[in-house]
């Protein structure tokens, strides 16, 4: 697999301690990552080629993750997002689910829970690219 290829995973909470633990986690079993402590850092990083998913703290300042889940996607931004929160209920999961996420977990999680939805994420956006058609 050529470098550019590889999956990237970003990390966006506002916990610094959560984002080094989930950044050691991903090294650990050989996944590149890349941590934001808001939302709209983000955005303004260019996405690698290769297949790539999203980690999103419901809660954060500024825009919570709900709302950002809708930002990226009237941005047209297509990328699977596994959400995480220390504060989830049923309305909550349920509305995310709803706009297209891939899992919805309750901190404290598994790490293999975690590392399950990022697979399936990454798997989802791989597919996703192979069926875009390609600019000649």
């Amino acid at each position: 697999m050529n470098p550019a290829d590889a999956p990237t995973v970003f990390v966006v909470d506002d916990d610094a301690a959560m984002r080094a633990a989930i950044q050691g986690l991903l090294k650990s079993v050989g996944l590149r990552s890349e941590t934001f402590g808001i939302a709209h850092e983000f955005l303004g990083r260019k996405r690698p080629d290769g297949p790539s998913c999203l980690v999103l703290d419901v809660s954060l300042p500024g825009v919570n993750g709900l709302d950002f889940q809708r930002e990226l996607a009237d941005a047209g931004v297509q990328i699977p997002i596994v959400f995480i929160t220390g504060h989830g209920d049923i309305p909550m999961t349920v509305k995310a689910m709803k706009s297209g996420a891939v899992e919805f977990l309750t901190k404290p999680f598994q790490d293999q829970d975690l590392l399950d939805a990022i697979r399936q994420a990454l798997d989802r956006d791989r597919l996703a690219r192979q069926q875009q058609p390609t600019a000649e």
